[in-house]
């Protein structure tokens, strides 16, 4: 029996509309955001695109003009137009504006704390 890449996720996405800029390297580019978990996001491919998949990047997601989730990324696919990128890193308060965000989104609480526990395993 083989599961599917939806079965494997562990982590919920939100389809999630926000300004959302991709960093590399001193290059920016405004990207449209899909959908975001607590452990990574999905953006449309900007074009033109020159990201180096080797090396990381900055995300930062605008929630509103004073606060904003920003993660350190790793590209994990590049296909059908869409870049999946996985955190590496997030701070403190960007987690907290995450999990809220998530937490309004979810309609079960108890689905967040799993969510919660199972990025504190990874």
């Amino acid at each position: 029996m083989t599961d599917s890449h939806e079965d494997r996720r562990r982590f919920k996405r939100i389809a999630f509309d926000a300004k959302t800029e991709l960093t590399q390297n001193h290059k920016t580019w405004p990207v449209h955001l899909i959908d975001l978990s607590l452990k990574g996001l999905l953006i449309e491919r900007p074009s033109p695109w020159q990201g180096n998949p080797d090396e990381p990047f900055i995300v930062d997601i605008h929630l509103n003009v004073d606060i904003f989730v920003q993660m350190e990324v790793r590209l994990t696919h590049d296909d059908h137009n869409h870049l999946g990128f996985v955190c590496e890193h997030i701070g403190l308060e960007s987690v907290t504006h995450l999990r809220r965000l998530i937490e309004l989104n979810l309609a079960d609480h108890d689905e967040l704390e799993r969510e919660l526990a199972a990025l504190i395993e990874v």
